[in-house]
């Protein structure tokens, strides 16, 4: 339907009447809207925004979402199914769901933002480019969090208010005003360009409101001054620009003086924080929740503080939902768990369903015990991080062909980290070449020169 306002002319125009279309644009942009909702279905997962318009004045837009909590319940379903293809079990994916109201309330707020200008002139999403978009940012949030999204969601405390004002030519040329005067001083200081800064204010637009003298500028120099490079700065800002937002005297440097009287090697926070920035940004609460754990499983307080420096990123590990769970797994399998924790920490970030079972039934079904799995994961701890597909099946699958028996591996399960094609292989060739014998670790373990000597000396004593 057409708004059409008519009006009568004075007599003197003869009684003609004239015809007066107004706001015609907007209406057909209206239309639009109302007609893809009927041909796309389910057109916008509940989001089908409709443009309000007045006659009187000229229409001002605004975007009105009609139905919240269905859009609420179709980004829930998404995160589901997001979180279980990343290996999280269904009570722990349930548990997460149910504690994500804010986070939710982010991701649609982070959506609208994006494609505001769509739905201010009539243009809608499908369902399939809705939760492309959606899988787009859990995919971005995953990565920028070290592969720990359950942490995220459930800790979730930024207002989605602030991430997603609304949309007006003023704002949007103030931002664009704030990007060109943070990318300047970006361009002196670190070598960022406006695309890069644009890039870190599309993940968190808040980034783009923060003071350049009273919060940018002063974490920059603090984490120069700590020894980092500025390409470093720059990856740290680019992953986590919200450090910026911190207050420094307040937080981070206090976080920092508390994570070192836990056994941080301040000598070597540049590399702590290159490695996981977000660590500043937890509080002591849970960084002691996760310390408590450590020390539950028989740590030393000196092990505790190597961990934390040389993997920081164990503190964003929930410990009721990752930790404790993946070391009662290990301990089923007569591990060790402090040894394997000291050893390799990150191996407690995998997914016990996804990552942790399968690696353990390949080798149940090659023929090994459960005691020979777990004298081969005390021994390496880090037998469980490399991929089952490209990585442990194909080295196996060439170990079979070599003259060595299994037990070799429970020997020596350090085989798994050597390259294939770079070592194993050629190493192989030249030993079965020259008519020799080595032991699997002997003939890996060897650096390039040892193993040449170690070859001529072996071939010296056959004449």
């Amino acid at each position: 339907m057409l708004l059409m306002c008519f009006r009568r002319k004075s007599p003197n125009d003869n009684g003609a009447y004239m015809l007066r279309i107004v706001c015609v644009g907007v209406m057909v942009q209206h239309i639009k809207c109302l007609v893809s909702s009927y041909l796309v279905p389910n057109c916008v997962l509940g989001i089908d925004f409709k443009v309000d318009s007045r006659i009187d004045g000229l229409s001002s837009s605004r975007v009105v979402p009609p139905d919240p909590l269905v859009a609420k319940n179709e980004a829930k379903a998404v995160l589901t199914l997001f979180l279980k293809k990343q290996g999280v079990s269904n009570d722990v994916a349930a548990e997460t769901i149910n504690k994500s109201d804010l986070f939710i309330d982010h991701l649609l707020s982070r959506l609208h933002f994006v494609h505001e200008s769509w739905y201010l002139v009539g243009q809608v999403l499908t369902a399939t480019e809705i939760r492309d978009a959606l899988i787009t940012s859990l995919e971005a949030l995953l990565k920028e969090n070290e592969n720990n999204l359950v942490e995220v969601v459930e800790n979730f405390t930024k207002s989605p208010a602030k991430l997603a004002a609304p949309f007006s030519p003023s704002r949007s040329a103030h931002d664009y005003k704030k990007l060109k005067a943070v990318s300047r001083v970006s361009e002196a200081e670190l070598g960022m360009d406006l695309e890069q800064i644009r890039g870190m204010t599309h993940r968190f637009p808040s980034f783009a409101y923060y003071s350049l003298e009273g919060k940018i500028k002063p974490l920059v120099e603090f984490l120069l001054d700590l020894g980092l490079s500025k390409s470093d700065v720059q990856s740290i800002l680019a992953r986590r620009p919200q450090l910026c937002g911190i207050s420094l005297k307040e937080n981070l440097i206090p976080t920092m003086l508390f994570l070192e009287n836990l056994g941080v090697d301040k000598r070597k926070w540049s590399t702590v924080l290159y490695r996981s920035p977000g660590i500043l940004a937890y509080s002591k609460q849970k960084i002691e929740t996760t310390v408590d754990f450590l020390h539950e499983v028989g740590l030393s307080a000196e092990s505790i503080g190597k961990i934390l420096t040389r993997y920081p990123n164990i503190v964003s590990y929930n410990v009721n939902l990752k930790l404790r769970p993946t070391a009662e797994y290990f301990c089923s399998l007569g591990v060790n768990v402090a040894v394997l924790l000291h050893q390799s920490p990150q191996t407690f970030g995998l997914s016990i369903e996804a990552n942790l079972k399968p690696v353990t039934e390949f080798f149940f079904e090659s023929g090994y015990s459960k005691k020979e799995v777990g004298a081969m994961i005390s021994r390496f701890g880090g037998l469980y991080i490399y991929s089952l597909a490209d990585n442990l099946k194909p080295k196996w699958e060439f170990f079979l062909s070599m003259d060595y028996p299994k037990e070799a591996l429970i020997r020596f399960p350090q085989y798994f980290s050597y390259s294939l094609e770079g070592r194993i292989k050629p190493r192989y060739a030249l030993v079965k070449d020259c008519g020799l014998k080595f032991g699997l670790n002997r003939m890996l373990a060897l650096s390039n020169r040892d193993f040449e000597k170690a070859l001529k000396k072996k071939m010296e004593k056959m004449i």
